[in-house]
């Protein structure tokens, strides 16, 4: 309406209705299309589905620088020969040259004597000269006495004669114990208990070495029990017995023999 407002009064009619219907058409479009965006509806934008980038560093390591060039070293020329003159005759030596070095000693002043008094001494007399006259006496003469000889010692007595040794003592017989055998006098008498043998019988062996008396001199354990506090017991007891002197032919003899133990369990404990 504004613009038709502007319009001079001069303008044609048909003009007029031109620029009318034009504007009419201008606003009825803009009303159907703001009708048209405020009716249409909003399309759903589906959500895209894209993977993660994977991104992986690269160090990019540097090419090596290049080396500078070495300079070039040039060879040194070779000294120049030199020349060496041949004379026939060899040179005179030199001569030596002694240096000798004068020192003067310093001047040391020498010191002025005072006038010393002389008074005058009296003359000494010469003493009267006495003639003296050395008579040597002859020395003694000394005769030596003749010493008196010693009588000869009479002779040594002659050693007796070494006792003869002893006879070595006869080898030890082995023998048994009981039968043909030796015998004993003192039988050993081992004392142990239930507790001793831990629960389950045992079996000792010693071996016996007595002199000709019958007396034991060593007793050791061949075949142990398995308990060492027990063999030791067994020993001590065999130690302690004795045996009756064996003899063959009227002779005694040392013998040595096994003595098996069995050890059993008793039932009162």
């Amino acid at each position: 309406m504004s613009q038709m407002s502007t319009l001079s009064p001069q303008t044609p009619h048909p003009m007029k209705k031109k620029i009318i219907t034009a504007l009419v058409a201008v606003a009825l479009g803009h009303t159907v299309v703001l009708w048209g965006l405020a009716h249409m509806k909003t399309p759903e934008l589906k959500p895209v589905e894209k993977e993660p980038l994977k991104v992986r560093f690269v160090k990019i390591q540097e090419p090596p620088k290049p080396e500078p060039p070495q300079p070039k070293v040039e060879p040194t020329p070779p000294p120049p020969p030199k020349e060496v003159k041949i004379v026939d005759t060899p040179p005179p030596p030199p001569k030596k040259v002694e240096k000798v070095e004068q020192v003067k000693k310093a001047e040391t002043p020498k010191p002025v004597a005072k006038p010393v008094e002389v008074k005058p001494q009296p003359v000494a007399q010469p003493a009267p000269v006495v003639e003296t006259k050395v008579v040597e006496k002859p020395a003694p003469v000394v005769v030596a006495e003749p010493k008196p000889v010693a009588p000869p010692a009479p002779p040594a007595p002659p050693a007796p004669p070494a006792p003869p040794a002893p006879p070595a003592p006869p080898s030890p017989k082995s023998v048994s114990i009981g039968g043909s055998g030796v015998q004993w006098s003192r039988s050993p008498k081992p004392q142990y208990n239930n507790r001793d043998l831990q629960g389950e019988t045992r079996r000792i062996v010693v071996l016996i070495e007595a002199d000709e008396k019958g007396n034991i001199k060593v007793a050791r354990v061949t075949q142990s029990s398995g308990i060492p506090a027990l063999d030791e017991k067994i020993r001590r007891a065999v130690m302690s017995a004795k045996f009756k002197p064996y003899k063959e032919n009227g002779i005694a003899y040392p013998i040595s023999a096994s003595q098996p133990f069995e050890l059993t369990l008793n039932p009162n404990g």
